[in-house]
């Protein structure tokens, strides 16, 4: 199917908004550590599942030891880095100017395939992605004084933000490396769909991040924490809607999406979730959407079209 990438990348952004709005406010009420601890606990409980109905096995099977190893540090990068400095960045900034910041992550996995993968980027290809993240920025950068765009926002949560974007972008590329790999062990007869590779993937990246998140937490805040949210059950819920449209179907479908379209192109189209979040935002918060909103929204539909224009 011609740009299934492209439309799985699209997909994912609609997941990533869902998630953005519900992590923000469990962050608040859970905190950054329990909540991601919660979120990989039950990405894994999905995981076997998934893995138990479709192949009779509740363990992802076929990885080699190199294509498991880059499938963990992805997952070091992209969830216990990333994960702990965006969450953090929501519970500072808030997830609308949390994901404005995420339109960064393009960049840094456009950049890192360059390096690591050799995946050149057609001039044309290049514009479609600024289009597309000069209309997110516009849409949500705000006016300051004397008509200026400004942005005032507390450095330590803008310093977060741009960490988790860049692990972000370095994390969905290293899952790249390790999915080619699982896929070539996979060559002598691993029995394990193409299709689920992504979510073979995913399993080894929620296994290094709540190793390294049981870590941080033990020794930031104790297992207190964790023992109190085991009796919220508001806590509980969207802990699991949140794993349900981020580690599980999000990131297995945006690791899904970089199979078949280059990185910098599926993270570009995936980094679309600041528009989408607008309407979402003015329905549960009540917050206005203004004209240059719409603008941007406008602007970053045109740099989306870019990319089956092509």
């Amino acid at each position: 199917m011609t740009y299934i990438g492209e439309l799985i990348s699209i997909g994912v952004a609609f997941s990533w908004t869902a998630t953005a709005l519900l992590s923000e406010f469990g962050s608040k009420r859970l905190g950054n550590l329990t909540l991601n601890v919660l979120r990989m606990a039950l990405a894994l409980v999905f995981s076997l599942v998934l893995f138990g109905v479709v192949t009779g096995n509740p363990l992802p099977t076929g990885a080699s030891a190199e294509a498991a190893g880059w499938m963990l540090l992805s997952g070091l990068v992209g969830y216990v880095i990333g994960d702990f400095c965006l969450f953090q960045c929501y519970i500072i900034i808030g997830s609308r100017y949390g994901q404005l910041f995420m339109t960064l992550a393009p960049l840094a996995a456009a950049l890192m395939a360059w390096v690591t993968l050799g995946q050149q980027m057609r001039a044309m290809s290049i514009v479609a992605m600024l289009v597309t993240l000069l209309g997110i920025c516009v849409s949500v950068l705000g006016r300051g004084e004397h008509h200026k765009v400004s942005l005032k926002l507390p450095l330590n949560g803008v310093l977060f933000a741009i960490g988790a974007a860049v692990c972000q972008g370095v994390g969905l590329v290293l899952s790249k490396i390790g999915m080619d790999h699982y896929e070539a062990s996979m060559v002598a007869g691993a029995g394990m769909p193409k299709w689920l590779v992504p979510f073979s993937a995913n399993f080894y990246r929620c296994l290094a991040g709540i190793i390294g998140f049981l870590v941080l937490l033990y020794y930031r805040d104790g297992i207190k924490p964790w023992h109190e949210a085991m009796h919220d059950k508001k806590g509980l819920s969207v802990a699991t809607a949140t794993t349900i449209f981020g580690p599980f179907v999000g990131v297995g479908f945006s690791l899904m999406a970089v199979q078949y379209t280059a990185a910098g192109i599926a993270s570009t189209l995936m980094a679309m979730t600041p528009i989408i979040i607008l309407l979402p935002s003015h329905w549960l918060f009540q917050e206005k959407i203004t004209w240059r909103a719409v603008f941007g929204a406008v602007i970053s539909v045109v740099g989306v079209s870019l990319f089956f224009l092509l």
